[in-house]
């Protein structure tokens, strides 16, 4: 019996990635076998394909971080799990397949009334963003929160966080095809920046910063980097924290008088770190993240569902920024 996956045998972009034949995947001691419905799409996976990501996996190996499927065989000493329990994990890499072995400690069960493509959806940018906003921007009721790139995967999900956590959102996007989707996910204020942001650019987008908050921002969260960093951390307010989550911008060379003229903390937001180094606290934020989806705070928005066949045109979409929301492929039948 043979799996199939999206295969990446050489450094390169998206088009270099093959949908082929593999031996099937067998779990080894303590890991299950998922038969993936769904695989959520990420920005990391458009970097892992061109070694440009921190973890370089030997290759032939196929990227995708998360995924959604059923269990159809456990390995030796699993416990707590059995065949048919439907399951969701980051596997880091490899998702992008009809099947994968996890650890079984990675496989975290989701609620039956949840579709697979959702669950595929769900975990990695709702638990970056939550991570973000709550245990390293310490986001408070009242306060007010800045999204950048707030229509892509990690920025919807803070969006919609930050309106679960009673802030006042002020979203920033650059179409208005983007700007209306923020306005869908509960942003009060919607501003829009030029997609090449110059000098120009930014001192009309830190003066719309001024004008939505006159008295600063509280906390922002910078899932874009490049040249949108400067003018958000002008706008901050004092003691405000400006949380840095990647850079597919570029990364930002900042004046280093600012965070001291504002008294301000600039946080990294490590979320894969994180779910490793604390464990337990990891999975105390998957709880609290499926009570906010249970109660109708939050929902993935997938902008589109396309077969894993097409993992070319949907990480092209990522890397080019044109996405709205999530993107998931699914397993073709």
């Amino acid at each position: 019996m043979q799996a199939k996956a999206m295969l990446s045998r050489a450094p390169g972009g998206a088009d270099t990635l093959r949908w082929e034949d593999i031996a099937m995947p067998e779990p080894g001691p303590g890991e299950v076998r998922v038969a993936v419905q769904a695989a959520g799409v990420n920005y990391p996976d458009t970097l892992i394909i061109r070694d440009l990501y921190q973890f370089k996996p030997p290759r032939p190996f196929a990227p995708g971080g998360e995924m959604a499927g059923v269990i159809d065989a456990v390995g030796a000493g699993v416990e707590g799990f059995a065949p048919g329990d439907r399951v969701l994990a980051l596997t880091l890499f490899g998702a992008f397949a009809s099947h994968v072995a996890i650890p079984a400690k990675a496989a975290i069960r989701f609620p039956d009334a949840m579709p697979f493509e959702t669950a595929a959806a769900f975990i990695f940018t709702y638990g970056t963003s939550y991570y973000g906003l709550h245990r390293r921007g310490n986001l408070a009721r009242g306060e007010t929160l800045l999204v950048l790139g707030a229509a892509g995967g990690i920025g919807a999900s803070a969006v919609e966080l930050g309106v679960a956590h009673g802030a006042r959102v002020i979203a920033a996007v650059s179409t208005p095809e983007k700007a209306a989707f923020a306005r869908e996910l509960g942003a009060e204020t919607v501003l829009k920046y030029p997609a090449d942001m110059d000098k120009t650019g930014q001192k009309t987008f830190g003066s719309a910063l001024k004008q939505a908050a006159p008295d600063g921002i509280d906390v922002i969260y910078d899932p874009v980097g490049g040249p949108y960093a400067e003018p958000a951390l002008r706008a901050i307010g004092w003691e405000g924290r400006y949380l840095v989550v990647g850079f597919p911008a570029g990364i930002p060379a900042l004046p280093w008088n600012l965070p001291l003229l504002k008294s301000c903390d600039i946080r990294g937001v490590f979320w894969g770190a994180f779910t490793e180094k604390n464990p337990g606290s990891y999975q105390l934020d998957q709880a609290a993240l499926f009570d906010f989806y249970n109660s109708g705070a939050i929902k993935p928005r997938l902008s589109q569902v396309l077969p894993m066949t097409e993992a070319s045109r949907a990480l092209q979409a990522i890397e080019t920024r044109r996405a709205l929301g999530k993107i998931v492929l699914t397993v073709p039948s």
